[in-house]
């Protein structure tokens, strides 16, 4: 029956998505020969041409991506590979514990191996076909190693904490796994930016004057304590620009993309700066991490139950093992098989997303110039090649922000 269930669900996620992929492609390219009216000003019908030809260039790789991911799927579950790695690791050594973590260490490689094709794809022939790429192959095969290194350095020794937590903390293991990984996903937020992020980027403080006091005073309106402004070479790898903050509490600093400072002005970067400080007024940041900690604390609760359960192993193609235990199994099937029984709750989570997007906005409204807000994004869009004209229903079940058109609507009004 589960067995049953599960087809059923995958069935319906590769029908939805190619449903909707097919939905995404035709309009955009119906809409690739004339700029909306509110952009016809700003943007030229070149850009949006590329624009419409990177979004259905994307959809298309992202098809294939998922049909190649849910062969993968139903290879490892139901037409037994995971039984047949987890036979042939066992056969390398005889402690139960070691076995298990290499299980989950063979898998986390061959899974990473199988994803590198489309990484490669999409870096050096989509990103390049469209003028975005700025990575060479040596720094490709760089970070690949940094992300195999600290993989192993930071996520081994969680996954091997975990795996104790289940064979020896009883019944209730899930809860001390759940806050094992709460408390580690807290320490990342301050980890990664001090301590990892400086491995792939060069952080310099802001050296403009004048930019780095606008910013300062508007952290200070808005009553946001910074810790620093650093400019972050993105331009080595990408043409795309962003900005993001890091940090908690007094530690909290600002990271610009160098790509970004050169494409806005000063205005400009303010209110996207203000959009960005809007979330942390409105709580979004705050309630998104208690969602998510009361959401991952479910999937934990669910795991320590299906784990006991034999028809989750063989529904899903795997013999338990009655000389050992199943742990690490039960964790790898769960990981694998729960996007597919959570996919259609995306668009709940899209549409939370959007509305905090709204509140940002009209705050960034409040505290900068809509217009200013507006420039910035029409030149993001451009310079980005983010489609003016998505699919509605594409949009509405998976964009976490407001289409483009919408968007600058409701500034507009807002500045009216």
């Amino acid at each position: 029956m589960f067995t049953l269930l599960f087809v059923a669900f995958l069935l319906t996620d590769i029908a939805v998505r190619m449903w909707l992929a097919t939905r995404q492609i035709r309009h955009v390219v119906r809409h690739r020969d004339q700029v909306p009216a509110e952009f016809s000003h700003r943007i030229g019908l070149h850009s949006h041409q590329r624009a419409a030809d990177y979004t259905v260039a994307r959809v298309k790789l992202s098809m294939l991506e998922h049909t190649f991911d849910a062969i993968v799927l139903v290879c490892l579950t139901l037409l037994g590979g995971l039984q047949f790695i987890d036979q042939t690791v066992a056969q390398l050594t005889s402690n139960d514990f070691l076995r298990q973590l290499l299980l989950l260490t063979v898998m986390g490689v061959l899974l990473g191996l199988l994803g590198l094709p489309f990484a490669v794809w999409r870096q050096f022939k989509l990103e390049a076909r469209f003028g975005f790429n700025r990575m060479t192959p040596e720094l490709f095969i760089s970070d690949c190693a940094k992300n195999a290194f600290f993989a192993f350095l930071l996520g081994l020794p969680l996954i091997a904490a975990v795996l104790w937590l289940m064979g020896s903390a009883g019944a209730y293991w899930w809860i001390w796994a759940w806050a094992l990984w709460s408390a580690f996903s807290v320490a990342m937020q301050v980890i990664y930016p001090r301590f990892v992020a400086p491995f792939y980027n060069k952080f310099t403080p802001l050296t403009d004057p004048a930019l780095a006091d606008r910013i300062q005073g508007l952290a200070k309106r808005c009553g946001f304590a910074l810790n620093g402004l650093f400019v972050m070479d993105g331009s080595r790898r990408s043409g795309h620009g962003n900005a993001y903050f890091t940090g908690f509490g007094r530690s909290r600093r600002i990271v610009f993309f160098d790509t970004l400072l050169s494409r806005l002005n000063g205005d400009e970067i303010e209110a996207v700066l203000a959009h960005e400080l809007g979330h942390f007024a409105k709580r979004h940041i705050t309630k998104q991490i208690v969602i998510g900690f009361a959401v991952t604390l479910v999937f934990f609760a669910i795991l320590g139950w299906v784990a006991q359960q034999p028809w989750f192993y063989v529904g899903l193609g795997v013999l338990p093992q009655l000389g050992g235990s199943n742990d690490a199994m039960a964790l790898l099937l769960f990981v694998l098989v729960l996007p597919v029984f959570t996919f259609m709750l995306t668009p709940l989570i899209s549409r939370f997303s959007r509305r905090n997007e709204f509140e940002a906005d009209r705050y960034a409204a409040e505290q900068a110039s809509p217009e200013r807000l507006v420039s910035a994004l029409v030149k993001l869009y451009d310079d980005n090649a983010s489609t003016l004209t998505p699919d509605p229903v594409h949009s509405a079940f998976y964009d976490s922000h407001p289409p483009a058109a919408e968007r600058i609507r409701h500034l507009m009004a807002t500045a009216a």
